[in-house]
């Protein structure tokens, strides 16, 4: 059975996944380091984890296997979901794969090295209701993915 981890702390798109889940009956956890809103549904359930650096993602990754969809912008926490069996999905549609992570991995280090030799970097593009939109297509792709991959009854 497939289920959603969303690494909730600043994700934009939190109420299109859960429209997802409900409408394939996905079981949902919302994983964060403080108490944020969610709805009351059973299948809806807040998890919230001490706070400290990477503490939300190791509860991600320690239990998302094969079947299951982790959304996040955590490019590291993407690569281990995904060494588990996981899908992985950017807010923003993105799939991240075995086949585009380690360029992922790479575009982030050379970010941290020149943002640590005092550089001014970008950052993201602010968040646009075309990603809302490409989220939504790439979200009901991969539960299709999910679904096809899942074992039968």
């Amino acid at each position: 059975m497939t289920v959603f981890y969303i690494d909730a702390d600043a994700c934009p798109v939190k109420d299109e996944a859960y429209r997802v889940a409900q409408r394939y009956g996905v079981s949902v956890f919302v994983v964060s380091n403080s108490w944020i809103r969610t709805p009351a549904h059973p299948r809806i359930q807040l998890v919230v984890v001490d706070q400290g650096p990477d503490v939300a993602d190791d509860w991600i990754a320690e239990r998302a296997t094969a079947g299951d969809i982790v959304i996040t912008a955590d490019i590291p926490l993407a690569e281990r979901v995904l060494k588990g069996g996981a899908q992985a999905l950017h807010p923003a549609g993105r799939q991240f794969t075995p086949n585009n992570i380690g360029a992922a991995i790479a575009g982030r280090a050379v970010g941290e090295h020149l943002r640590s030799m005092g550089e001014t970097t970008r950052g993201p593009p602010p968040f646009a209701s075309a990603d809302r939109s490409k989220f939504l297509q790439a979200l009901d792709a991969a539960v299709v993915r999910a679904q096809r991959l899942a074992p039968r009854g």
